[in-house]
Parts: structure tokens; sequence; C-alpha cells
């Protein structure tokens, strides 16, 4: 018991050390601005990684790079099989879906996706989930019908607020069965 005592005492005191460090008086840019919660340790004495426990937490860009990366979030989490981005051109019937694929591109705030290809069409499944997101109004699940609705009225005026439900910016997630219908969709937030 004394062993584990004294390694979670060092733990406690290394990790104190790091905190105080990165408050230095040498530390007069902006830089420096807000670091001490993310090198605080918790009560309970378990280091700290300074990413929230959800783990959905996404690199911030850091100024410019200097190794010539781009800069930006630049690359989407993989998805599951039979899931990709699309992004919606056209308007929809509440038994197909007309989309392009995506690529993944460079963004500022996440990463973008940027329509790429033909149009394509998938016939939604006759159980189609639809699962709308918006930042100005609570997530909306919705039938074929809803969601044909909301992506036609979107499309017809992009970043309309006051119709069936708020509109994003197009992209979608969806899945795809093995005969090629579209069986759920999310819709990506944005502002």
């Amino acid at each position: 018991m004394s062993v584990s005592r004294r390694l979670l005492a060092t733990a406690l005191v290394a990790t104190a050390a790091f905190g105080l460090a990165a408050c230095g008086p040498d530390d007069s840019s902006d830089q420096g601005a807000g670091t001490a919660s993310a090198s605080a340790a918790p009560a309970t004495g378990a280091p700290t990684t300074g990413a929230p426990a959800s783990g959905t937490a996404k690199p911030a860009p850091s100024g410019k790079p200097t190794d010539g990366a781009p800069e930006g979030f630049c690359t989407s989490a993989p998805l599951p099989a039979g899931q990709k981005w699309v992004s919606v051109q056209k308007g929809t019937s509440a038994t197909a879906l007309v989309y392009k694929d995506t690529k993944d591109a460079c963004g500022v705030d996440d990463v973008a996706h940027e329509p790429t290809g033909a149009d394509r069409t998938a016939q939604f499944a006759p159980t189609v989930k639809g699962h709308l997101k918006s930042v100005v109004a609570a997530p909306k699940d919705v039938n074929a019908a809803d969601l044909a609705k909301h992506i036609n009225e979107c499309i017809a005026t992009p970043g309309n607020q006051k119709g069936f439900y708020p509109c994003s910016n197009g992209d979608y997630k969806i899945a795809v069965d093995a005969s090629g219908k579209v069986t759920e969709m999310w819709e990506r937030p944005s502002s």
C-alpha cells in the first residue's frame, strides 16, 4: 500500500510542477492563456491528457504551420463500413436521394467535405431514418417524406432558418445497405 501511495504522491508532485512551469514569468504572450485548466490534475490523482473525457476533441490549429503542412482540420475520422459523407445537390423525393460523393478538404473549425464527381442517385430504404441537426435548433428525427421536405427547402433557400427545420450546409453522412439503398442519414450541423 505504501508503494502505491508514493507513486500517487510522485504523480501529483510531477503534475503540479508541470502546471507551475507553464505559468513562468517569461510567458507574456497570449499563447499561455488558458493552459492552467488543461494542465491541472483532477482531484482523483489520475493523470490528465488535456482532452475531454468524451474523446471527441479535435486538436486546435496552431497558427501558421512551419513544415509546409496545410493549416486547419484536413482529415475526417474513419467511418464504419457502409457509411460515407455526401453533399446533396438537387431536389430529392421521398423515395430517392440525389447527391455527390465528397472528398476531405481543410477547414478552419472542422474538416470540410467538397463535392466531387457526377451526381449519383440512391433509393431510400422503406424504413429510412433521418437525423436533422442544426446549431440553432434541437436535433430532430424524421421519416423519408420529412427528410425530403427538409432537403428540398434547403436547396431552394440555402441558409433558411424559418422552414420545416433550419438548414445547414448540405453535408450528410449516409448509411447504405448491401443493395445500395440509403437506410439512415445524418445531417451535419453548420453555422
